[in-house]
């Protein structure tokens, strides 16, 4: 069977958690069948992966019509597959118009959903109602869809009612133990002033809207004196959020000591080092689907503490490997805490509670890491989504 995957990301061109799950999903699936990447961007040194670059012609145009090139420009490439698979809405398009084009059955993987993502129209303006058009057509056309939590599962069927609830298989993300684990190194603390004694809260993550950032930083200020919060966060959606973060982090230091702002995504082996010295990881998504950031964080032995939405349950387990913080929501697609206040509360005390007893979070972490390792194989995931690719055939 040859599978054609289509995708924004692909190494070295990765920036999210979408990106982290094709890397992982193509090389294990490159050892059961026969495995095609098409990915945006540059060409790629793998013989079995092609870059799309953008066209020349639209450059001028919204980046929501310069990705529909892209995907166009991918279609005459799947000629030949058995079976197309696509990732996120910037290549649902490319695997809907390839099963249509050469008849054979498009599996679309669920990361997110746009209509719960409705901050993004501050990146696409108008469009951002192109990107919704073109998921919800790949959506409703697709022979299979993959969940990446039953979260997720709830909420496709909620945005989509017209989908098939059968035609909507849960399979998780994953995570790679071999390099996601323990690393002892403490070379990165030092470059960043990091007291590898203090208690330390570490947040790792893209500077958007879904990611809760403004509460957590309102809930650091809550935080015992002698608390240290980390934050790695990067490739921030929009100028306007990347100011609010600046500032709010800015104010946060100049209240106490001990705040670190890593404006950049790290490199792996640095991550594994923040996250190892990591009293408790922090996760305060007001939108996630699954989280594979939770999963290396539990691989590198860090107990979570994360929010009561999507698929962040199913990954931490309430006073086994991790605080959930329940947040009640309103229900137009931004996730907004119905009680901002209230939200940052429990944030602040469920860090504090983690913080505050050290041995009691080495061990959610033991149990965490033991988790991660067993539950969230590449291994088995890419079995269970051969399974789905079987069924359609």
């Amino acid at each position: 069977m040859r599978t054609d995957i289509v995708t924004k990301e692909f190494p070295p061109e990765v920036y999210g958690g979408a990106g982290v799950h094709v890397a992982e999903l193509s090389a294990v699936l490159s050892h059961l069948m026969d495995v095609r990447v098409h990915a945006f961007g540059r060409p790629r040194e793998e013989d079995f992966a092609t870059g799309y670059p953008e066209i020349e012609a639209l450059a001028q145009q919204n980046s929501a019509i310069r990705t529909l090139g892209v995907d166009l420009s991918m279609v005459a490439g799947i000629a030949g597959a058995d079976l197309v698979h696509s990732h996120t809405w910037y290549a649902n398009m490319a695997g809907h118009l390839a099963s249509l084009m050469y008849d054979i059955p498009h599996v679309l993987s669920a990361h997110s959903l746009e209509p719960l993502r409705p901050w993004k129209a501050e990146q696409l303006g108008g469009g951002y109602a192109v990107s919704s058009w073109a998921e919800r057509t790949a959506y409703e056309g697709a022979a299979g869809v993959i969940a990446v939590s039953e979260g997720m599962k709830r909420d496709i069927l909620r945005v989509y009612p017209q989908i098939d609830p059968d035609k909507v298989r849960v399979v998780y993300n994953g995570i790679d133990s071999a390099v996601w684990k323990p690393n002892a190194d403490t070379t990165v603390l030092e470059e960043h002033g990091i007291d590898p004694d203090r208690p330390t809260v570490v947040f790792v993550g893209r500077v958007t809207r879904q990611k809760g950032l403004p509460y957590l930083l309102r809930a650091a200020a809550l935080l015992p004196a002698d608390v240290q919060f980390v934050l790695c966060a990067g490739a921030p959606d929009t100028p306007e959020i990347a100011a609010e973060v600046a500032g709010l982090v800015k104010g946060l230091q100049e209240e106490r000591s001990g705040v670190v702002l890593i404006d950049r995504v790290l490199p792996r082996e640095q991550l594994t080092q923040l996250l190892t010295h990591a009293t408790t990881f922090v996760c305060p998504s007001v939108y996630e689907p699954l989280g594979i950031v939770n999963l290396e964080a539990m691989a590198c032995g860090a107990p979570v503490v994360g929010t009561a939405t999507g698929g962040i349950p199913e990954v931490v387990l309430d006073g086994e490997t991790g605080i959930i913080v329940p947040i009640d929501q309103v229900d137009d697609g931004t996730g907004t805490p119905k009680d901002p206040d209230a939200f940052v509360r429990d944030l602040a005390a469920g860090l504090t509670e983690m913080v505050s007893d050290p041995e009691r979070a080495a061990e959610m972490g033991r149990r965490g890491l033991e988790r991660a390792v067993t539950h969230f194989s590449w291994e088995q995931i890419g079995r269970d989504t051969v399974q789905v690719y079987e069924s359609l055939l």
